[in-house]
């Protein structure tokens, strides 16, 4: 599940990059690509962050 997401991210990623590299190119789609790109940068990190937190809190338990 997580390759999945990090994968999703990976293509989504790539194809922001190419919008900012060849913006002529770029689909009408365009802006929702980009912010779905960030929104699901920002809720992977921020989950990835509290479970990282919550094995630590575990561990020193």
């Amino acid at each position: 599940m997580r390759k999945v997401i990090i994968l999703i991210l990976i293509i989504l990623n790539a194809m922001v990059l190419l919008g900012q590299i060849w913006p002529e190119g770029t689909p009408p789609f365009a802006r929702t690509v980009n912010i779905v790109f960030l929104v699901a940068c920002l809720v992977y990190l921020v989950f990835n962050l509290g479970r990282t937190n919550n094995k630590k809190d575990n561990k020193a338990s």
